[in-house]
């Protein structure tokens, strides 16, 4: 009777231990993901999947619980995880669709890549409701470029959201970390009768001036 019991106990520690397989610990930027590996199968292509192979191709370190260390944005992987695991893009309020699209086409995920292209082509040709349009641009430079970038901003561009993608170039031993800077402007926005008038009264003495030149 205690044989049988000890090889009950066997096999729910088989059991377990085959489940514990199953799952997968990431530790993006500092902040601890667990998934499983048929949710990383989603894209057979991706990083992701790549990455938990046990002849994988890519090298990447763990921390000392055992977490594969991914030095990207956590922010900007939940919509990358949310989507291997049902399959729709969900982006989170306060998060720019350029730093997702970043994101993915990082983690080489090609069906969401397609998805945050197509939204973002919907966003920026919806007119609002007050008739004006809004431009995105999306630019990338190195941490002690940033100062100088948002000083200069002109023409209507306004800071939108500041992403960090990590540290990409290492030269000797300083690394440089990479930002994605997105910035907006607006267009189409009807003119009103006073901004009208002023602009219409600059011009016209613009004009005198150069009649007398």
């Amino acid at each position: 009777m205690a044989d049988h019991v000890m090889e009950s106990d066997d096999n729910k520690q088989i059991i377990s231990e085959a489940s514990n397989k199953q799952w997968v610990k990431l530790n993006v930027g500092g902040t601890y993901f667990l998934t499983t590996k048929t949710t990383l199968a989603r894209d057979p292509n991706s990083f992701l999947f790549r990455l938990i192979q046990e002849d994988s191709d890519l090298i990447s370190d763990k921390d000392e619980t055992g977490a594969y260390l991914i030095d990207r944005d956590p922010n900007y992987f939940s919509p990358i995880l949310n989507y291997l695991r049902h399959g729709k893009l969900v982006i989170n309020k306060g998060l720019a669709e350029e730093g997702v699209l970043e994101e993915a086409e990082f983690y080489n995920i090609a069906e969401l890549i397609t998805l945050v292209k197509e939204r973002i082509c919907h966003r920026d040709n919806r007119p609002s409701k007050d008739g004006k349009k809004h431009v995105y641009r999306v630019l990338q430079c190195h941490e002690d470029e940033l100062t100088q970038m948002v000083s200069t901003m002109s023409d209507g561009w306004k800071f939108e959201q500041l992403v960090n993608i990590g540290s990409q170039y290492n030269y000797g031993a300083d690394e440089h970390a990479e930002f994605l800077c997105v910035v907006s402007r607006e267009y189409g926005a009807p003119e009103s009768t006073e901004i009208r008038g002023e602009r219409e009264d600059r011009a016209k003495v613009l004009q005198q001036k150069g009649s007398r030149m």
